[in-house]
């Protein structure tokens, strides 16, 4: 008695999966996944505030720390290189 072969894996026949509407489908969910890791990805990252790296015109002249010796300009003075060093702190909401 002969046995029927049945391909392992094939769910659907060739002739529904080389259908147009199929690709386009699969184009959509293609999109869609991208976005979506886009987004999840975007989720887990800090928040970034232009604010913070532009040089701002409303900080103080001097210190109010209570240490003497703290840099004047909140955490946000110096070069790009300190700033990327220091912990982020808001100065305004």
């Amino acid at each position: 008695m002969p046995t029927l072969a049945v391909p392992m894996g094939v769910l659907l026949p060739d002739s529904i999966l080389r259908n147009d509407f199929i690709a386009v489908l699969a184009a959509f969910v293609a999109i869609n996944t991208i976005v979506y890791v886009t987004l999840a990805v975007a989720k887990i990252l800090p928040k970034f505030y232009l604010r913070d790296w532009l040089a701002a015109s409303n900080r103080r002249s001097e210190t109010r720390s209570i240490h003497p010796d703290a840099p004047v300009g909140g955490p946000t003075g110096g070069t790009l290189g300190t700033r990327l060093a220091q912990p982020h702190r808001r100065t305004r909401k």
